[in-house]
Order: C-alpha cells, then structure tokens, then sequence
C-alpha cells in the first residue's frame, strides 16, 4: 500500500484531508511540522510527500528541499494559501515541486493530484529496475492520459532509429535512441489529462505547464539512473536548430546528436497523425512542412538524410 504524508501545522487541515481520503486505499500519513515530517521520513517509504508551505519553524520549501535530498523518489507536492510566483520559483528551482495545490482545494483535483504522483513515483522506480522490455509498455501507459497521440512513442522510436541507422551510428547509440523514442514524453505523467485533452490550441499559460515536460521527463529519467543518451533525448527533443525551442534555447550542435534525431521523428508523426485540435495532415504536405522548416526546426544535414525515409513513409 502506498503512502502519502501530509504536512500542515493546523490539526483541521490535516483532519480534512483524512476524511477525503478515507475511502482510498492509500496510507494517509500525518505530520503537524517539518521536523515531524522528517522523523517519518527517517522510518517510512513514503511515496508522496504534500506539505503546506508557511509553517513555523522549517518551511514547506525548506522541507521539500531536504526531502529530495533524504529520499530522491519521493514525489513533492506543495500546499499552500499563497502561491505566489517567487514561491513558485523558489519551490522548483530549490525542491523541485511537482505540483502546487492552492487553498481551498478541490477534493476530486486534490485525489487526482496525488495519483499522478504516484503514478510518476511508480514510473521511477520501474524504469531503475532496469528490465528493458517494460521501457516501451511504460511509454504507452502514459500515452493512455492522451488517445491523440497513442502508438506515438512507438512510431517516434521507428522513425529515429531509421535515421540513427542511415547515418552509420554504432548499435549500442541507436539501441539507447530507440529507448530515448520511446521515452522522449514520458514528462507527461505530470500534465493534467484535461490540458492534453484540450479541444482546440492551448491558451498560453496551458501551453507554459506543457512545456514543463521534458524538465519533468529528464528529473524522471536521472532518478532512474538512465543513460545521459536517453536523459538528453527526454531533455532536449523540443530545441530547434536555430535556437527557438525549449526548454534551454540550445541550437545547431550544441543540441545533441541524438535529440536532434529524435527531433525530427516527433514533429514527422505529430504532422501524419490526429491531433485535438486538427486531423492528420496528407503525405505532400507532410513533406512541404519538413522541407520548410528545414534549418529552422531541423538540422539540414540529418533532414538530408531523413527526406528519403519520410517519402518512403508518405507513399505508403
């Protein structure tokens, strides 16, 4: 049974949250201070952590912080009134949060919140087991929180190493460029269905938590002790060539050889397949869109390679 500890220096809060999760089979654990939370810490495997930030004495960020330290896996999640950006940023650059409630909370966002912590907690220790035959069963149970883009991590995975393949790479960088495709969105686990769901192009501050993904994605994969092949391809497979892209603005050769590769796979599936907001685009104009961004998107010399694999692909 997985435990979630939550911390808050108010005795109602923490009554609360027990009774919204009486009918869950998850162990509630309860500490009314940093201090406390740190001694159950020191005794029990907890899964998730929530703590509320302004407490006395040791803060929720100042808890967070040493929890990653104590336990790497356990996932933090910060509770709190007041979630201001400098908290924000304070609590990701510091503990690295993955996700804030805010006061009052919803009780079916709150549960649903502490599932997806779970699920990514699970997610970590499964990758670290090192069997590789689960990494792509894993990619495609993320890929459940999202039907658009089902096979995706599969197809992506095909496509890179086809290119891997055609530029001459050694096995042992195209075997680790298959598992970075199947991969490559697993940050994911950490964006809420109803973002991915979303009908029709996302409003800004939607499409800024997207974005979050190959940070999230990376965390995961370092926790796992995966290779820095497959972390660069989970990390870096949105930086375009001319340094537009995110999350570390990266461009031409400073982007790694392998997230450049894969690079081009994501963007060639996403173009031939469904999408929430427009259907599959027809395999000319496929071609046209990667010709265009060639240069911009796309490392000209790796698209002169890929352009006879995608037409090959389109006439099908």
């Amino acid at each position: 049974m997985s435990a979630v500890l939550f911390v808050d220096d108010e005795p109602s809060i923490l009554r609360s949250v027990e009774r919204t999760f009486h009918d869950t089979d998850l162990r509630i654990l309860t500490a009314d201070s940093g201090e406390h939370a740190l001694e159950i810490l020191r005794h029990e495997k907890v899964a998730v952590v929530v703590s509320d930030n302004r407490m006395p004495g040791m803060s929720g960020i100042d808890l967070l912080t040493r929890v990653r330290t104590i336990s790497p896996d356990t996932v933090r999640i910060m509770i709190t009134a007041f979630a201001d950006l400098q908290t924000a940023i304070s609590a990701i650059n510091s503990s690295e949060v993955f996700r804030f409630v805010t006061k009052p909370w919803d009780n079916d966002d709150l549960i649903a919140v502490i599932n997806e912590g779970l699920a990514r907690y699970n997610v970590v220790r499964e990758l670290r087991e090192g069997d590789e035959s689960r990494y792509l069963p894993i990619a495609q149970a993320i890929e459940l929180k999202d039907p658009y883009t089902r096979g995706h991590c599969d197809r992506v995975a095909n496509y890179a190493v086809s290119l891997a393949e055609a530029l001459g790479l050694p096995e042992t960088i195209i075997r680790e460029i298959r598992f970075g495709g199947w991969l490559h969105d697993c940050g994911k686990i950490g964006v809420p269905e109803a973002i991915l769901n979303y009908g029709e192009r996302l409003p800004v501050d939607q499409f800024e938590l997207v974005k979050q993904h190959p940070l999230w994605g990376s965390e995961v994969a370092r926790q796992a002790r995966m290779s820095e092949t497959i972390i660069n391809i989970i990390l870096h497979h949105h930086e375009r060539y001319d340094g537009s892209g995110y999350p570390s603005g990266l461009r031409e050769d400073h982007i790694p050889l392998e997230a450049r590769i894969v690079t081009i796979a994501d963007v060639f599936d996403a173009l031939s397949t469904d999408r929430p907001y427009r259907k599959a685009y027809e395999g000319t104009y496929i071609l046209s869109i990667m010709r265009e961004f060639t240069g911009s998107f796309f490392d000209p010399r790796l698209m002169e390679v890929f352009m006879p694999i995608a037409e090959k692909v389109c006439a099908l």
